[in-house]
């Protein structure tokens, strides 16, 4: 994945961070050094960075291993210079198990806030005058640093659970809301919240700090997109591949020349071709193939056509091969009936098949 740093896997979940975590890095060390100009305060706001983003990734742990409890895989921890994210097979249907992994995080902030509190004496820190306590604060000890990780997990814990998409929060609210309302329309009023949220976000930035704009983009946009997905899933459900398979194809032959392509493909509106031989798929050739070797007319199909393709059996749920298109850079798929092939699905197909249920919806 372009811009990110491979961390390797922790029980089993790949951990990337995005490379501009350095950035938020390099920053921090400048602000302090600017403020104190001492390199060990530097070091040690380094470390705590560090360290607060392992409190993310135990966060984001959370929601994985309760995901798994549900036989939902977790694909990668992506840490960004604005938090984590757990990119999670598929999200949970049942209200119930969606308010177990959402409530997952920030109960691990919790836990090591408690431990943190059992540690340390949490208590002194509230029992001195405000400019003895500024002192006490403003030295560099183990026990501040302990207390800084303390406050920090207490304040993960506080923003992740406000109502509203795409926090834990709003998950938590959707799963309550579920039970009365169904998935679609708490998912509208989750996201809802989560967009009104962000606005809010977006003005206090201009005030406060400008880092909340970037938040407030990243909320916004991925509450829209939640809800986006739900209303498709809600759509497509009860569809199958075969009702929005391309019947009209051209099938080639491994033999068949690249010029042979391009000819087609300027008489005609198809981009991507299914291989096949005596009636076997044997790959498939998108036009991004043929534009790279438009150069070779008289190369044969064999030689560029991608053979790891699997083909799509047409009785599996258009949702299905939806999540496939969101988590393959391939968007276009042979289609088989009992293993004969009798079309091909894309992305461009499955949208026209969502637009036109969607009209027929409002119509009825």
């Amino acid at each position: 994945m372009k811009g990110f740093l491979d961390l390797g896997k922790v029980v089993g979940v790949q951990l990337k961070v995005h490379w501009t975590f350095a950035l938020l890095l390099i920053w921090a060390g400048y602000i302090e050094f600017q403020n104190s100009g001492d390199i060990n305060r530097v070091l040690i706001n380094q470390g705590f960075i560090l360290v607060l983003m392992a409190c993310v990734i135990l966060h984001e742990l959370g929601h994985a291993l309760m995901a798994r409890r549900f036989n939902i895989k977790t694909e990668k921890i992506i840490l960004l210079p604005i938090g984590g994210v757990a990119t999670l097979e598929k999200m949970p249907e049942k209200p119930g198990q969606e308010l177990l992994v959402a409530l997952a995080g920030p109960a691990v902030n919790l836990i090591i806030a408690i431990v943190i509190a059992l540690l340390i004496p949490i208590k002194s820190y509230f029992n001195f005058e405000a400019v003895f306590v500024d002192e006490i604060l403003y030295s560099t000890s183990f026990q501040n640093f302990l207390f800084y990780l303390f406050i920090v997990n207490i304040l993960l814990v506080l923003f992740n659970l406000v109502p509203a998409f795409p926090m834990d929060g709003g998950r938590v609210l959707r799963a309550l809301l579920t039970y009365k309302l169904g998935r679609v329309e708490a998912t509208q009023i989750a996201s809802g919240i989560g967009q009104a949220m962000a606005f809010v976000f977006f003005i206090l930035g201009f005030f406060l700090n400008p880092f909340l704009i970037l938040i407030a983009f990243f909320i916004f946009f991925a509450a829209y997109g939640e809800n986006q997905m739900v209303q498709q899933e809600s759509l497509l459900k009860g569809h199958t591949v075969k009702e929005a398979t391309l019947t009209a194809i051209t099938i080639l032959n491994p033999e068949n020349s690249v010029q042979e392509v391009i000819d087609l493909i300027l008489a005609g509106t198809e981009r991507d071709f299914v291989v096949a031989e005596n009636g076997n798929v044997v790959g498939i050739v998108s036009q991004k193939d043929i534009i790279k070797n438009v150069k070779t007319p008289n190369m044969h199909l064999k030689n560029i056509m991608k053979k790891d393709v699997e083909a799509i059996e047409s009785s599996v749920e258009i949702s299905t091969i939806l999540q496939l298109f969101g988590k393959e850079k391939n968007k276009f798929y042979p289609v088989t009936k009992n293993g004969k092939l009798i079309g091909a699905i894309d992305m461009y197909n499955v949208s026209e098949f969502m637009i036109l249920k969607a009209q027929n919806s409002i119509n009825v």
